[in-house]
């Protein structure tokens, strides 16, 4: 068959989609990659595949993305794809409308977290509901992550054939896993005492991350922490300018939170550090969450959807409310102050994540149910 996986930034292409695409070609598909161009792109073409640009804009407003939705159905009736395969709001949104519009036989969207959440005033949640639904009219099959998400689909009718399936989300335990021997060099090269407790957070730079949170909490938290990450440039990300002022500026602050920027060593960071956290205010299944305990990190996580399933209260790390920063300290410096707590939650939640969460079982999920496994000759 011939696919297509859209999605809207570089970044999700790269970093989240490229093993997927991988496994559709190792059973003989075509794959062709689709969203706005950006530096990232060079190493999904390095890996074989062709990659074609549209120019979204990150914003829900469909004046902005016109241009985006006739490019994508002009390439739709000249490329002629069997199957089309949508990621991230935006990106599915106008996808799946320029798909109606030529006829494309199967589509397929992945909820990699809805953006309506338990947290939303009302009025906004059920607007978001309500474009969900209506793009579901052009659904055939709908992933979630989490199966809290595929639960609220099936009860919301978010899929007009009713198809919905929860696929988890996972990581490569080959890269992401203990490594004693670079624990040492990683923290010289960033000038971090042998001895010093670190606390990693990965994630993009913008507030629902709840880093103000996070760093706020550092004023309690006697640890180092690495914030790992960057803004894209279609952030939306001014609210953290206070916070980076404050980094700066607070001397207890700028001892404590370093900004290491976007890293391509994330597995090494995390092997170097002792304790993972992220205390997001909403999420799909953080794949950085799996990665910390691939890695055998503790997590301090917020009580959401997707995160909670990954994470056991109390045995593999400690959930917190949502935006609690005196909770969220108080984890912390649990974990901080407790070497023996920190060793048998993350060997703990290293056994859970290779159980639960190995990245080649969720790809097979997806092309099992999608009956795209190859055919034994």
């Amino acid at each position: 068959m011939k696919i297509a996986q859209l999605c809207a930034v570089d970044f999700t292409l790269y970093h989240f989609l490229l093993p997927l695409m991988q496994g559709l070609r190792a059973n003989g598909h075509e794959v062709v990659g689709i969203c706005s161009d950006g530096a990232l792109l060079s190493g999904v073409r390095d890996s074989g595949f062709r990659v074609e640009t549209i120019p979204f804009a990150r914003s829900l407003s469909p004046r902005r993305n016109v241009a985006a939705f006739r490019k994508l159905r002009a390439l739709f009736r000249r490329e002629d794809f069997d199957m089309l395969h949508v990621h991230t709001p935006v990106a599915a949104a106008v996808g799946r409308l320029a798909a109606a519009t030529v006829g494309i036989p199967r589509v397929v969207y992945t909820a990699h977290g809805f953006y309506f959440h338990e947290y939303m005033p009302n009025p906004k949640r059920a607007a978001f509901v309500a474009m969900e639904w209506l793009a579901g009219r052009f659904t055939d099959t709908l992933f979630t992550q989490a199966a809290e998400d595929a639960a609220t689909a099936q009860r919301l009718g978010l899929c007009r054939t009713g198809d919905v399936r929860p696929i988890g989300n996972g990581c490569d335990p080959a890269l992401f896993r203990p490594a004693p021997q670079c624990r040492l060099a990683t923290r010289a090269a960033l000038h971090t005492p042998a001895d010093r407790i670190v606390i990693a957070a990965v994630g993009r730079l913008v507030a629902e991350k709840g880093f103000p949170e996070l760093v706020d909490a550092m004023r309690d938290v006697d640890a180092e922490l690495w914030l790992i990450g960057d803004r894209l440039a279609s952030d939306h990300s001014a609210a953290l300018n206070d916070v980076f002022a404050a980094i700066e500026t607070e001397p207890t602050l700028r001892e404590r939170v370093r900004l290491l920027g976007y890293r391509g060593d994330i597995a090494a960071l995390l092997a170097a550090a002792d304790i993972f956290t992220l205390p997001s205010h909403r999420e799909g299944m953080p794949r950085s969450v799996i990665e910390a305990m691939l890695t055998g990190l503790p997590v301090v996580a917020t009580d959401i959807r997707g995160t909670r399933e990954e994470v056991v209260d109390g045995k593999t790390g400690y959930l917190v409310p949502v935006r609690d920063t005196a909770r969220l300290a108080a984890a912390l410096n649990r974990l901080v102050a407790d070497a023996g707590l920190r060793q048998t939650m993350g060997v703990a939640g290293r056994a859970r994540a290779r159980a639960e969460f190995d990245e080649a079982m969720v790809i097979a999920r997806q092309i099992d149910h999608l009956g795209l496994a190859a055919t034994p000759k």
